[in-house]
């Protein structure tokens, strides 16, 4: 089999990187470049680390809306719990796509969904072709995309990396990937301000999706308390009916949506050119290694 696609999120790797390392990191006009330089050192690594078993194909840089509006008009509190962006992390944002490309990653963008639906929309499109996908990210709505040919590539403590599939997606969550979004509607999502429905918590939810399978398909059950709802307690049944309009909302928030995307040609790293992208942003090291890399490659 071809070497696997890693489609990268990289408004993920710019917060991480810019709150873990120090912001005296910067170019020769003093500015913050502590983000860039965190997002290209990971996807390096995650490269490296492939490496062995036949290294990527490709590299997919995604980047996308902070929220999409579709989200926010379902659900108006969506995203609403986040501080606003850093003017040290904004001025890093606009600077990646120039960055990313320079090294030879394919830049994907979209005004209108976020990031992990192009994400998704490329995972896709790569099993479609018979590839194997592999997508860098936090977010656990991508554990909905997961499947035997696309998987969730993590990063570990220490630098190495994990590998999230169908049976790691059943061990955490108890349910199936084509479920996620029914769990993360049902228990709610912290990290995207999603409450789910009040006193259902992770454990209870993917007991009520094993028996029920799906969202829809519970709350239907609930409305039958003598037949295909009893099982349900009366306080659970009432936190579903009583939210029926809301949940659906949720699952259809946390539903990734598909984007219209090519498949990526092989596209090698740009090591050499990455390098004068990197010392023009006063990042040495980082040119450096990349120099290094470049003449590895030759």
């Amino acid at each position: 089999m071809a070497a696997p696609l890693l489609i990268a999120d990289v408004p993920w790797l710019l917060y991480r990187s810019y709150f873990a390392l120090p912001k005296s990191i910067a170019d020769a006009d003093g500015a913050p470049v502590n983000a860039l330089l965190g997002t290209v050192n990971a996807l390096l690594s995650c490269e490296e680390l492939l490496a062995p078993e036949g290294g990527v194909r490709a590299i997919v840089a995604c980047m996308g809306a902070e929220e999409a509006a579709y989200r926010v008009a379902l659900y108006p509190p969506y995203h609403a719990h986040r501080d606003p962006m850093p003017p040290e992390l904004r001025g890093q944002w606009e600077r990646v796509p120039e960055l990313m490309q320079s090294l030879g990653f394919i830049w994907a963008d979209t005004d209108d969904l976020e990031a992990d639906d192009l994400l998704y929309s490329y995972a896709l499109a790569e099993v479609a072709r018979g590839g194997e996908a592999l997508m860098l990210t936090a977010d656990r709505d991508l554990f909905g995309a997961v499947t035997d040919g696309a998987q969730v590539l993590e990063l570990l403590r220490g630098g190495g990396i994990g590998r999230v599939g169908p049976a790691e997606v059943r061990e955490r969550y108890g349910v199936e990937p084509r479920q996620v979004p029914d769990f993360i509607a049902l228990r709610g999502d912290p990290s995207d301000g999603i409450p789910g429905a009040p006193g259902i918590g992770a454990k209870t939810a993917a007991e009520l999706l094993r028996a029920h399978d799906t969202l829809e398909q519970l709350l239907q059950d609930a409305r039958s308390p003598g037949g295909a709802g009893a099982d349900l307690r009366p306080r659970t049944r009432g936190a579903l009916l009583d939210n029926e309009a809301q949940l659906l909302a949720f699952k259809e928030i946390a539903t990734l949506q598909k984007v219209k995307v090519k498949r990526p040609p092989d596209t090698p790293t740009n090591h050499a050119r990455g390098a004068e992208a990197a010392e023009a942003l006063g990042m040495r090291r980082l040119a450096e290694r990349l120099r290094k890399l470049a003449d590895e490659a030759t």
